[in-house]
C-alpha cells in the first residue's frame, strides 16, 4: 500500500522536481555571476534550462489534482493561483533578464533579482498551500528550499563540470564554489532529516523517530542512505577533486550526485505528499 499511495501523488512529486530544477539552477546562476568568473555561455545556457524547467513546472502545476486521496496532506486551493502566477512571473522575468543583460549588465542584474523574488514567492505559496497550519507551512518552506537548492544546484554543477572540458582555461573557482555550496546544502539536509524524524514532523506525525520503524520505514531509510549520506560523501569528494583541478573526475562524481540527489528529492516529496512525513 505504501508504494501505491506514493504513486497516487506523482503529480506533486513531478512538480517538486521540476520546480527544484528551475529555481535551484537559476539561483546557482545568479550566485556564480556575482561571485566568480564563470563564462557567459555557461551562465546563459543554465539560465535557459532553468526557464525551460520553470515552464514545465507551471504546466504541471495546472494539472495538480485538488485532492491527495488518502494522504493526510490536504491542499488549500486558496494558494493555487498565487503559486501559479509567481511561477509564471519567474519564467517570464528570467527570460527577460537574458534579453536585458545583453544591453545592460546593471539592469539585467536587477531583473534577475526580480526573477529570484518571484521564485521565492512560489516556494512560499507552495508551503502555505500544502503545509499543515502555520508551523507546518514554515517547516515545509524550509524543506522545499533545501530540496530546490540541492536539486537545481547539482544540475548546475554537473553542467559546469562539462564546461571545463571545452573551456580548459576556465579557473577552478566557479566549480569549487558550487561544489562547496552543494556540500553545505546536503549537510543541512542531513541535519534537517535528524530534526524532522526526531520531532516526528509532518501532518502524519506518529511521534519521535516513529518514521524509522513504521510502514514507510523502507522509503525513509532509502531517503537517508541513498538520498543524503551517499550524496554527502560524493559532494565532499567533488570538492577535493575540483581543488586539484581533476575536472573529469569531479564531473563524473557530480553525474552520480545528480542521480542520487534527484532520487532523494523524489523520495522526500513522495513521503510528504503520500504519507505526510517530513524527512
Amino acid at each position: 500500500m505504501s508504494a501505491t499511495q506514493i504513486a497516487q501523488n506523482l503529480a506533486y512529486i513531478n512538480w517538486t522536481v521540476l520546480a527544484g530544477l528551475a529555481l535551484g539552477a537559476y539561483a546557482a546562476v545568479v550566485l556564480l555571476r556575482r561571485r566568480t568568473a564563470a563564462t557567459r555561455g555557461y551562465l546563459g545556457f543554465v539560465a535557459a534550462c532553468a526557464i525551460g524547467f520553470g515552464v514545465l513546472a507551471w504546466l504541471s502545476d495546472r494539472a495538480l489534482p485538488g485532492s491527495l486521496g488518502s494522504s493526510p496532506v490536504v491542499p488549500d486551493p486558496t494558494y493555487d493561483l498565487p503559486r501559479r502566477v509567481s511561477l509564471a512571473i519567474f519564467s517570464a522575468t528570467a527570460l527577460l533578464a537574458l534579453v536585458v543583460r545583453r544591453r545592460s549588465a546593471v539592469w539585467g542584474g536587477r531583473v534577475e533579482v526580480a526573477a529570484l523574488a518571484a521564485g521565492a514567492a512560489t516556494v512560499v505559496f507552495g508551503a502555505l498551500g500544502w503545509g499543515d497550519g502555520p508551523l507546518g507551512a514554515a517547516a515545509l518552506l524550509v524543506q522545499l528550499a533545501v530540496l530546490f537548492a540541492a536539486t537545481g544546484g547539482v544540475f548546475a554543477a554537473m553542467i559546469l563540470g562539462h564546461w571545463y572540458l571545452v573551456t580548459p582555461r576556465l579557473p577552478e573557482a566557479p566549480l569549487i564554489l558550487l561544489s562547496k555550496g552543494l556540500l553545505a546544502v546536503v549537510a543541512i539536509q542531513v541535519v534537517l532529516f535528524v530534526a524532522w524524524v526526531g520531532l516526528g514532523a509532518g501532518p502524519a506525525s506518529g511521534g519521535p523517530f516513529s518514521a524509522l520503524t513504521g510502514p514507510w520505514a523502507l522509503f525513509v531509510w532509502l531517503r537517508l542512505i541513498v538520498g543524503l549520506v551517499f550524496p554527502l560523501v560524493v559532494s565532499w569528494l567533488a570538492v577535493q577533486t575540483a581543488r586539484t583541478r581533476s575536472m573529469e573526475s569531479a564531473t563524473g562524481l557530480l553525474y552520480i550526485n545528480v542521480g542520487t540527489i534527484a532520487a532523494g528529492t523524489i523520495l522526500a516529496a513522495g513521503l510528504y505528499f503520500g504519507a505526510g512525513l517530513l524527512v
